[in-house]
């Protein structure tokens, strides 16, 4: 009768050994991104928190109290509440065109086949490899009195010289221009990508089973990409809401937003108490708009 080969005895504690120096590399490996991330964004965040609400004032011995004056002040119907619902409402208004504008783009990229397409990914971000600021001034020149546009109306007789175009620049309808040509890469790319990862066999299947091209998509395709669509919208609503460069540099008083009034009460009439209500008021909603597109996105991706 032939011998049984004897069999190691399982170690389990080799395996907890192990998992545990994994552990403790993984902790060091995440401790300096989460000192940074607490040092350079919570303190602060907290900080602004504690303006808001007295515990904190601008002048070295100034006197705090706990107090939420201020924020009933903002919340019961205040200029600047006012001035954040309009910030609201243009921020909708160019995440909605740059969903619209970009789509198109990312749904040709994708649908490309070979290599060319991601050439032309780079052409869409190309942009980037300039300064925000450059790009203004550059749509300043084009939109200004005596700009591009004004200059070839003078030259064609639609409008008389000395007679530019009203409503071209310093108004929100350059704010509106100008944003949207900054925010529209960052929505092709989140939608490009969803967009890439589905799966042509399907499309070929719904064609295959009869279904036409507008079908397809209004059943298959846009449903799928929906979580970069709202990723997308994302991108641009926060970031726009907050915006206070473009509105500044082309947006004049018209385009005066919620950013701007941010930035003055904190740099001009030195008022930080109440610069930190709006500015916390406006986390807030970030926070809570983050949260509840990602519990669809999750959603989405689970159904």
């Amino acid at each position: 009768m032939a011998a049984v080969p004897a069999t190691k005895p399982a170690r389990p504690w080799r395996r907890s050994g192990s998992r545990r120096r994994g552990s403790q590399l993984l902790g060091l490996l995440l401790l300096p991104p989460i000192s940074w991330l607490v040092v350079f964004f919570l303190v602060p965040v907290v900080y602004v928190g504690m303006y808001s609400v007295g515990l904190k004032t601008q002048l070295i011995g100034g006197e705090t109290g706990f107090t939420l004056d201020r924020w009933s002040d903002f919340l019961s119907g205040s200029v600047n509440l006012g001035l954040f619902w309009k910030s609201v409402k243009l921020a909708t208004i160019v995440s909605v065109l740059a969903v619209v504008i970009a789509y198109p783009i990312a749904y040709a990229l994708a649908m490309m086949v070979g290599r060319r397409r991601y050439t032309l990914v780079l052409i869409v971000i190309a942009p980037f490899l300039t300064s925000y600021l450059l790009r203004i001034l550059a749509w300043k020149l084009i939109l200004g009195d005596n700009g591009v546009i004004n200059s070839l109306a003078f030259s064609t007789g639609v409008r008389a010289n000395g007679d530019p175009i009203p409503q071209l620049l310093f108004s929100q309808f350059t704010v509106v221009i100008v944003l949207l040509y900054a925010w529209v890469p960052f929505v092709v790319l989140p939608i490009f990508v969803v967009l890439e990862t589905v799966n042509h066999r399907v499309l070929e299947a719904a064609a295959d089973l009869g279904a036409s091209r507008r079908q397809t998509f209004l059943r298959i395709t846009l449903p799928l990409s929906l979580p970069g669509v709202f990723a997308g919208f994302i991108f641009v609503f926060i970031p726009t809401i907050g915006e206070f460069v473009t509105p500044l540099l082309v947006g004049g008083t018209s385009g005066f937003m919620y950013g701007n009034a941010i930035r003055n009460l904190f740099t001009s009439s030195y008022d930080w108490q109440t610069g930190a209500v709006l500015a916390t008021f406006l986390l807030l909603v970030v926070v809570l708009l983050i949260s509840a597109v990602g519990r669809f996105v999750r959603t989405e991706a689970t159904v």
